[in-house]
């Protein structure tokens, strides 16, 4: 596969360089050339495999020749090998896509897991040291770090926003050690994210690491993520699959990203809404045309706490290439008020108990849903990992995680930083 740089076109890399470089020149984010497009009877057979599978199939076919077959095989039966995704009625016409039940308990371990399991695959190769560092607003540390975990000729930096993200995701992926270093910041999670991707820019770190990122701007994440929009269609009822809707809880957009590169490949998917918080910037944009990010908000939504999205010029170039018209992509924004408000109606009238995540995309979903529609909210993450909100929000005590259970005596090994470069340098040096 090739695929090129949005920054600087005329840089183009395969597959393997796509997941080594993580980020092209200029801070680019690398885009496929070309995706393989199913037929409806391709779709028809995909959907009659189990996820597994069919998820093999898929990255077999988008990532072509340049990996073994064998070896792709082998790395998602390795990276998928907790329990699948669950599809949940809620009312008549709306279902919830439960994505939580993995390692973390939240989606990104589908990413997170088959980014480490291809590098892994690909570092045995040139047995080279490679150092991760990324940025998470609460659910990608922890699921990159037990991807990583342990992994021979592999270093691991999670930066976080100090304070704002639930105790459970702190206790995930904080208290882990050996090749894991987790770095609290003074800051918001752009903050973190600047940090970031400056220290991909800096030619000393350059030229004295191998440094990539599990950010979900690594293509290797962002495939794996295409795979359960299949299992959507795979789970839901025969008579439903030309009529759905698909509401996307969005902080980095690369859930919104995954799905709208399915639908590209053939998956029949009528539409998707975009979700976000009070941290507004990509709505705020649809409705003006201006390009204007405000300073982060802490809302309790934290995962969705990102004003400057970094896959949204994928979700440009996807509606530029396939020359379908933005205006039809749904969005809006949902307050923490209203956010609260339907994590009680969805437990009031439904028994269903949901994080601040999913019930903004239901709250979305909800709204804009026709008549003669049917719609999937997104579950990314459990509701455990966001206990307190829950609590207090549904006056109940959530039921204790057996995996999760004997995290909360672990102490926090983090280092704490104010938002400085040449501190983060230091540290990616050794100095």
């Amino acid at each position: 596969m090739k695929l090129y740089n949005l920054k600087d076109t005329k840089e183009e890399v395969n597959f393997s360089q796509a997941v080594k470089f993580g980020l092209g020149k200029n801070q680019g984010l690398f885009f496929p050339k070309k995706l393989p497009v199913f037929s409806k009877k391709k779709i028809k057979e995909l959907l009659n495999k189990k996820f597994v599978s069919r998820s093999q199939k898929i990255l077999s076919m988008l990532i072509g020749s340049e990996i073994k077959k064998k070896k792709i095989k082998n790395s998602v039966k390795s990276a998928f090998n907790f329990s699948k995704p669950k599809m949940i009625n809620i009312t008549n016409n709306i279902y919830c896509m439960e994505l939580f039940h993995g390692p973390t308990l939240a989606f990104k371990d589908y990413g997170a897991r088959f980014m480490a399991h291809i590098l892994s695959c690909l570092n045995n190769k040139d047995n080279k040291s490679i150092t991760i560092l990324t940025a998470t607003s609460g659910d990608t540390g922890a699921a990159v770090a037990h991807a990583f975990y342990k992994m021979k000729n592999i270093k691991v930096i999670i930066l976080y926003p100090k304070g704002k993200i639930s105790n459970v995701q702190k206790k995930l992926f904080c208290t882990l050690g050996k090749n894991i270093t987790t770095i609290s910041v003074n800051g918001s999670f752009d903050e973190c994210q600047k940090l970031v991707k400056k220290a991909f820019h800096d030619q000393e770190i350059k030229e004295n690491t191998q440094l990539n990122s599990a950010n979900s701007i690594n293509v290797s994440r962002l495939f794996a993520q295409i795979c359960y929009f299949f299992e959507i269609f795979y789970l839901i009822p025969k008579d439903l699959k030309n009529k759905l809707v698909i509401s996307i809880p969005c902080g980095n957009f690369g859930n919104l990203t995954a799905g709208l590169l399915a639908k590209s490949m053939g998956l029949p998917i009528k539409k998707f809404i975009l979700a976000t918080n009070s941290n507004n910037t990509v709505p705020r944009y649809l409705d003006t045309g201006i390009w204007n990010p405000y300073k982060t908000i802490s809302t309790m939504s934290n995962a969705m706490d990102i004003s400057r999205p970094n896959n949204w010029p994928r979700v440009e170039e996807i509606f530029h290439k396939k020359k379908w018209n933005i205006k039809d992509l749904k969005y809006g924004y949902v307050s923490e008020k209203k956010t609260e408000k339907n994590i009680k109606d969805l437990y009031q009238k439904y028994q269903y108990i949901s994080e601040p995540h999913a019930a903004i995309a239901y709250t979305l979903l909800k709204n804009k849903l026709k008549s003669n529609e049917h719609g999937v909210f997104l579950g990314t993450a459990h509701p455990i990992k966001f206990q307190d909100t829950v609590e207090k929000i549904l006056n109940i005590k959530l039921k204790e995680k057996n995996s999760i259970s004997n995290i909360f005596h672990l102490k926090d090994l983090s280092y704490n930083i104010q938002p400085n470069f040449n501190k983060l340098k230091k540290i990616l040096l050794n100095k």
